[in-house]
């Protein structure tokens, strides 16, 4: 019977991830990793909870016992960085953040003696890099991404600097780069900042295919942060060692990966081309991008290049090919994050504005209902079945519908089959 109850229990579970625009296909491996981080009992009571951020009144009415009782259990998942806490003008609220960029990253972020990381490393290994239906689905199943790449601001720093290379007008175009797509203008402006184990780096390390890049480089912000720091999943870092972290992480010739958001970025993974699922499944895929690119491509100078191949050696994404003597850029599969750039000792290879912009989401809201109408679950995002949607939280949403290609809103219209949203999309 206990058998039956706890299927049923991870079964509901799963359900419930797959309400988030980025979900988890399920599988037998992913029942086995969710028996490692919820018990059966802690499994049924989270797949009852909303998408969106609940308190605790919220979770004992759904859950039906005593605001004591619920707060118990949720700041015990919290305290496991299953859910985050965040507290605001005096308002304990939680989230359950998605798998990915969510839980199942927090879980290997330190190590841990109350769950058996090795199995659980393996586990993952299987369910993301061996199975590869959850990397499909996490990057490649809406046109709209999860997250971006950060350019290499020394890369860009080297191409300001060419002065003998270009002229000083073409030069000032070419390396214009807005606050947002730096990484040191997050690290600068962002209220917390902790710094956690690479997740895909801890995993690999436990099948044996970890490479020697830094390990605690693992970069989060805001609330997500405050909460892992609160918790013990991270540790707190003032905006100077923020920097010095992102230098060693240039140093290693890591590629920054961040949330897909202008406004609110809430992580940046300092990824290797070898452990990390992004830039992995950047070579596998070739040109079908798991992550947004930026607003940059490199150009090698072919009359300065010596052909030593660096560039080559230390591309993440295997977006250099040699073509007869000379080494090209491969535009199509390239991201755009200067790694190359940077590592050119004879400065033969300086970043270019790509013809077309790079359009990046406002914030959380406006990247979810882009994915969500991508993914048809738009309807998840407005009417979750766990909690009456807030007005406010409505009208965030109903504003960026509004703000939407004409195709998007058309999109959005037929998901949601509401003559109240047709009507508002008409007006």
């Amino acid at each position: 019977m206990s058998h039956i109850v706890g299927k049923s229990a991870y079964k509901s579970l799963e359900e419930r991830l797959n309400r988030f625009p980025q979900g988890a296909p399920p599988s037998k491996t992913l029942y086995n990793i969710l028996s490692i981080l919820f018990s059966e009992k802690e499994a049924a009571l989270v797949a009852q909870l909303p998408i969106k951020p609940f308190t605790v009144k919220k979770a004992a009415t759904i859950w039906k016992m005593s605001e004591k009782e619920a707060k118990n259990i949720l700041d015990t998942l919290a305290s496991r960085a299953i859910l985050i806490d965040i507290a605001q003008k005096g308002v304990q609220t939680y989230i359950l953040p998605p798998p990915m960029a969510g839980f199942i990253e927090f879980s290997m972020m330190r190590t841990r003696e109350d769950i058996d990381q090795k199995l659980l490393g393996e586990l993952l290994y299987q369910y993301m890099n061996v199975e590869e239906d959850f990397i499909k689905d996490l990057f490649y199943s809406a046109e709209t991404k999860l997250g971006r790449v950060f350019v290499n601001e020394d890369a860009l720093e080297k191409t300001r600097i060419a002065e003998n290379s270009i002229s000083a007008n073409t030069l000032d175009s070419l390396v214009q780069v807005l606050d947002y797509e730096r990484a040191s203008y997050i690290i600068e402006t962002s209220e917390h900042m902790g710094i956690s184990m690479c997740y895909c780096r801890h995993k690999m390390q436990h099948v044996g295919k970890a490479c020697d890049a830094p390990m605690d480089i693992c970069m989060t912000f805001g609330n997500v942060a405050n909460s892992l720091i609160n918790n013990g999943y991270a540790r707190r870092v003032d905006k100077i060692e923020g920097k010095d972290l992102l230098q060693l992480a240039y140093d290693n010739n890591l590629v920054q990966c961040g949330e897909n958001v202008r406004e609110g970025v809430t992580f940046i993974c300092n990824c290797c081309g070898c452990c990390c699922e992004a830039l992995v499944a950047a070579r596998k895929f070739g040109m079908l991008h798991p992550v947004e690119t930026t607003n940059f491509l490199p150009k090698i100078d072919q009359n300065t290049c010596v052909n030593c191949g660096k560039c080559f050696k230390i591309c993440p994404v295997n977006a250099i090919k040699k073509v007869e003597d000379k080494y090209e850029v491969q535009e199509e599969l390239c991201l755009g994050c200067g790694v190359c750039a940077r590592g050119c000792f004879k400065n033969s290879i300086l970043l270019m504005p790509r013809e077309k912009k790079i359009l990046t989401p406002v914030n959380s809201v406006h990247r979810s209902v882009l994915m969500a109408i991508e993914k048809g679950t738009l309807q998840e995002l407005i009417f979750d079945n766990k909690a009456l949607f807030s007005h406010r939280a409505m009208a965030a949403i109903l504003g960026v519908i509004l703000k939407l290609s004409p195709v998007h809103k058309i999109m959005a219209s037929k998901q949601m089959k509401s003559i109240y949203l047709e009507k508002l999309l008409k007006n």
